[in-house]
């Protein structure tokens, strides 16, 4: 894998459950992080971390289940 190269990847809104794309740098590995929703503006809760064929992989949830 590339470790610069940006990766888009779709998500669902933990609260509203609209599907949102967001931009995964391969330097966020390992990182938490929050993110307000594009549609309903409250804050997802992001963990990026590596795939085994080396793919970015992302879990969001919301604040109450952190």
């Amino acid at each position: 894998m590339e470790q610069w190269a940006l990766q888009e990847k779709r998500v669902f809104c933990p609260y509203c459950g609209e599907p949102i794309s967001v931009l995964l740098n391969p330097e966020d590995i390992g990182m938490d992080y929050i993110e307000d929703c594009q549609v309903c503006c409250r804050p997802i809760d992001f963990l990026v971390s590596e795939g085994e064929q080396g793919e970015l992989e992302v879990r969001v949830q919301s604040e109450i289940d952190c």
